[in-house]
């Protein structure tokens, strides 16, 4: 008894016989609770990328805007040096003239001939007068909205800066999260992560093929390529799903628009563009901005947008699969276009 006290008071612990005492390390986590923390990780992460793409397209906007606004400082300060040095010369003119006003001058004109001319030529004189002085303010009140305006845009182009700079600190802060948590794991650990994910997408996959909106559309691409009425590589959305499937095996790299590498909106903002249409940058955008589809109209090259926040967007490509860039980790693959949820399906044209 007394050898089992002295044993229990060395390692920090009084043991009471006939008391159990429960195992004071954690519980091990279940490789699904691993997985669900990994994946809920990767989409914010995703979503922080959304924002920093329209941070990125948003502070682009800006600067060409301040460009533009300097090109027309410039501009209309030459007119202003202009017009000045024309009021200039009519000073001058008018210095020479002995300060005497044309109406007076006219007055003392012998001449009735010279002196109707002369009335005209005042009267155009003050109407030159007027206009140039009319110019000088509407081009300085010109140069005053530009001053403003470029003060406006210098600061939505800070704050646009802001963001994009916050949502790429939570970019790295999450995948470095998640990569952290995947390195804990033991190799055969993270393969079988790998297939718990892979049969999740399938499960996914599975229940909406069995759809009836999925069914409607399977039946038309089947009836379309049977009769040769849809020939996929002569349409838009077919060179569209030609460049998207020639990216497969690249690395998904956030923020990336190609060529090597792409995130899931660059991606599909590249092979609509080879396709010869020009689509807005982020999933988000692309879900807001593009005609909506029913998922039972849908064809090859419509982009499937997924998430209650459009934050993933991957290319129909027919036969019930997509082509997408998934997540960091991953490269650009074919999947079934139900594996994740679907928010709803927009057409590029």
């Amino acid at each position: 008894m007394a050898t089992a006290l002295v044993c229990a008071v060395v390692t920090g612990v009084i043991v009471t016989p006939g008391v159990a005492y429960a195992d004071p390390s954690p519980p091990q986590r279940s490789l699904e609770d691993v997985h669900r923390e990994v994946e809920d990780l990767y989409r914010k992460a995703e979503s922080a990328t959304d924002a920093y793409n329209a941070a990125s397209e948003a502070q682009s906007r800006q600067e060409k805007s301040i460009v533009e606004i300097a090109r027309s400082v410039t501009a209309a300060q030459a007119r202003m040096a202009r017009l000045k040095n024309q009021a200039g010369a009519l000073a001058r003119s008018q210095y020479r003239a002995g300060g005497m006003p044309d109406g007076a001058r006219l007055f003392f004109d012998a001449a009735p001939d010279s002196f109707l001319d002369g009335v005209s030529l005042a009267h155009k004189g003050e109407q030159a007068t007027r206009g140039l002085l009319a110019q000088v303010a509407a081009t300085q009140k010109k140069l005053d909205g530009y001053a403003k305006a470029a003060g406006e845009r210098w600061k939505k182009l800070d704050s646009e800066r802001k963001k994009k700079e916050d949502a790429k600190k939570e970019i790295e802060t999450r995948l470095k999260d998640a990569k952290r948590l995947e390195e804990r794991l033991e190799e055969k650990e993270r393969e079988r992560l790998r297939r718990i994910e892979e049969e999740r997408a399938r499960e996914a996959q599975r229940a909406w093929l069995a759809t009836e909106a999925v069914k409607t559309v399977t039946v038309k691409e089947a009836g379309a390529n049977a009769s040769g009425a849809s020939s996929a590589s002569t349409t838009e959305g077919g060179r569209a799903v030609a460049f998207a499937t020639a990216q497969i095996g690249k690395n998904y790299v956030w923020g990336a628009v190609g060529p090597d590498t792409f995130d899931c909106s660059g991606l599909t903002l590249r092979a609509w563009e080879a396709a010869g249409s020009a689509i807005p940058r982020t999933s988000q955008e692309q879900w807001r901005q593009l005609p909506k589809v029913d998922v039972k109209d849908m064809r090859p090259g419509d982009l499937v947008i997924y998430f209650k926040d459009a934050s993933h967007v991957a290319m129909y490509v027919g036969d019930g699969m997509m082509v997408h860039a998934p997540r960091p980790g991953r490269q650009v693959t074919m999947a079934g276009a139900g594996s994740m949820p679907i928010l709803g399906v927009v057409r590029p044209r």
